[in-house]
């Protein structure tokens, strides 16, 4: 008979199963394993399953092979987590939609104290590189653990410069950890994981990374930490992912300030002046704002961080001429992709895409799952 916690690892490996489609598989079958001995029939009854992901489920043992799944981990070092075992991370099981599963290589420190992400550009900048990692070495300096993506860019600087200021690390992928992505950073995965930090995935061993698993990795990056800076970010950049999330989590943000005109320092600008997040230029400055002595546990975040700045119902509070097209357009014309309200407001792509993930951040519009944006 399969344990309910293979039966978590079994359902994990399926397309289309997330923690919103298996807690209500949960509730109507009574656990993880009796949602696998269902027929498809059954599981179909289950809203949001569906033929096709019932199907999916009733016949996983021809398309799952658990026990190669876990063979492998064993002999990678990696130990599984799943939703279902007690010591189970909380700090991720308080999440909305927490991973069902998290496949570890290293030691995981203790998350939720003395922890923050560092996150920014894949394309940074000697100014980015710099900053990266003079806040990473800052961190260690002050006994904090650094969580990162293990991307190029201020992912990679502030992993190395935990790394030779002999501190600790943790690389949160966007793909299985028998894929490690991308495939230059191999042996900076592997020192990470030599240096008692940990490489986490919520993936399966070989699941290949994908444009869909970098945005939802990015939460587990911001859960782990009390605070996520962002270094050096454009506005499409997926560090304001991050930083949305941490700010939907109650996180404390912070983001180093660039030049006005240079197009890698718009988000961090962004994020100060429409955003919440709080200007710093060195890690003292988050330490000053936690009002925290290097080798204490810190308390909660500060009053007012993770609080996007709320905008009245009606009218919303609009920040410059690209916010009222938008608002206007959506207002009149209804809902519409991001090709269609390129089309409806004649915005310049770069404008359009940023001024959206500032007037999301700020509650005034919502992206579903379907990449269309409405009013909120």
């Amino acid at each position: 008979m399969i344990s309910d916690r293979h039966a978590c690892m079994i359902l994990n490996m399926i397309s289309g199963i997330g923690y919103a489609r298996y807690a209500a598989l949960v509730r109507r079958f009574g656990s993880p394993s009796a949602v696998l001995r269902s027929s498809a029939a059954e599981l179909a009854e289950v809203k949001g399953i569906g033929q096709s992901l019932a199907q999916a489920v009733a016949n996983w043992q021809y398309d799952i092979d658990l026990n190669s799944e876990i063979e492998q981990a064993n002999r990678s070092g990696v130990r599984i987590y799943t939703i279902e075992d007690g010591d189970y991370p909380e700090i991720l099981r308080q999440l909305v939609d927490p991973p069902l599963v998290l496949y570890v290589r290293g030691k995981l420190p203790e998350f939720g104290t003395n922890c923050v992400s560092i996150v920014g550009s894949r394309r940074l900048s000697a100014y980015g590189d710099r900053m990266a990692r003079n806040f990473a070495s800052a961190a260690v300096m002050a006994n904090w653990c650094v969580v990162s993506g293990l991307a190029f860019g201020v992912d990679a600087s502030a992993h190395k410069a935990v790394l030779e200021s002999g501190g600790i690390t943790v690389g949160v992928l966007g793909g299985g950890l028998a894929r490690i992505h991308p495939q230059e950073h191999v042996p900076l995965a592997a020192e990470i994981v030599k240096k008692n930090g940990a490489l986490i995935s919520e993936y399966p061993m070989n699941f290949p990374v994908s444009r869909q698993s970098f945005p939802r990795r990015n939460r587990i990056v911001a859960a782990l930490a009390q605070a996520t800076v962002v270094i050096e970010a454009g506005l499409e950049s997926g560090a304001l992912i991050t930083a949305k999330l941490a700010l939907e989590q109650g996180k404390a943000v912070f983001a180093v300030p660039g030049r006005v005109d240079e197009p890698q320092a718009a988000g961090c600008n962004m994020l100060i002046r429409d955003c919440g997040a709080k200007l710093v230029g060195s890690f003292q400055d988050v330490l000053s704002e936690f009002e925290f002595l290097p080798g204490l546990t810190p308390p909660a975040a500060p009053s007012g961080f993770g609080e996007v700045k709320k905008q009245p119902s009606e009218p919303a509070k609009l920040f410059n001429t690209a916010e009222e097209t938008i608002y206007r357009v959506l207002t009149t014309q209804g809902p519409g992709t991001l090709d269609e309200l390129a089309v409806r407001t004649a915005l310049a792509p770069g404008v359009l895409s940023g001024t959206l993930m500032a007037m999301e951040i700020r509650d005034i519009v919502s992206k579903s799952p379907g990449g269309v944006y409405a009013l909120k």
